[in-house]
């Protein structure tokens, strides 16, 4: 296959599950089995592409909220964005320093997947008795921060996964009110995540001899693929449950688990 197309598989394929509850991180590991491993500035910069959809999809929301801080709802909402990203921050660089992260291997992913699948079908089952709440609380605030932190500990978690699901059970019972806050989070801390790891990359000197036409390319494919990814994903989670997301990851984790080398 030629590293053009390779690339952008890859980057259809980030823009495809960055913002699905399956795992983005599981996804590439599977792909670069067989598309070959891609360096890290690669890796952020199709990550980039895919925060680039979402900011594109909440433009009106961000505007929104940024031109409408003088009403108390906007700078509530405002505030607790804020509250989260920086409990995810204040937590997860100390965490990220001090090297407190499974390697992104298939037996630690695999068995995220798993867990996480499982986690998915109990905290929707306990969530839709907490009603069908809309207003995002303090508490759900942080706990979002939190969720983020552990996601980022355990690849394959899946960060949205993850943060929506913990916003449930705190009690923002709606699904799509819980998916609009994760992902406004998601858009500060993925740009912070991306900019700080591409520090660490520019530090060590790992910025040269990239193709950039591929590079280009797979930006491009995960910026288009996920917009209409989340445009898709806020409209589907109104009328349906994740069960079909939680299944997927399961049998996805084990298929994981039977088939790839352990050590990959």
């Amino acid at each position: 296959m030629s590293e053009p197309l390779s690339a952008l598989l890859l980057g259809i394929l980030e823009g495809l599950t960055e913002f699905l509850p399956v795992s983005s991180t599981g996804h590439l590991l599977i792909a670069q089995h067989w598309l070959g491993a891609r360096s890290d500035f690669f890796n952020i910069v199709i990550q980039a592409g895919a925060i680039l959809a979402i900011t594109l999809v909440f433009r009106q929301r961000i505007w929104q909220l940024a031109t409408g801080l003088g009403t108390h709802d906007n700078r509530d909402y405002a505030m607790k964005l804020a509250a989260a990203f920086l409990v995810t921050a204040l937590v997860g660089l100390p965490v990220r320093l001090a090297g407190w992260e499974l390697p992104e291997t298939v037996t630690p992913v695999a068995w995220a997947l798993i867990l996480g699948g499982l986690w998915m079908l109990l905290a929707e089952h306990f969530a839709e008795r907490r009603g069908d709440s809309t207003h995002v609380t303090w508490t759900v605030a942080v706990l979002v921060g939190l969720a983020q932190v552990v996601a980022g500990v355990f690849p394959g978690t899946s960060r949205s996964a993850a943060a929506i699901f913990m916003a449930m059970l705190a009690g923002l019972g709606r699904r799509s009110a819980a998916a609009e806050f994760v992902f406004l989070v998601g858009i500060p801390t993925m740009f912070a995540a991306s900019g700080y790891a591409f520090l660490e990359v520019w530090k060590e000197g790992g910025l040269g001899g990239e193709p950039w036409g591929d590079v280009a390319l797979a930006f491009a494919a995960a910026t288009a693929t996920g917009f209409v990814v989340v445009k898709w994903l806020l409209g589907y989670i109104k009328r349906h449950r994740f069960t079909g997301f939680a299944v997927y990851r399961i049998l996805l984790g084990a298929a994981l688990v039977l088939w790839l080398p352990a050590g990959d």
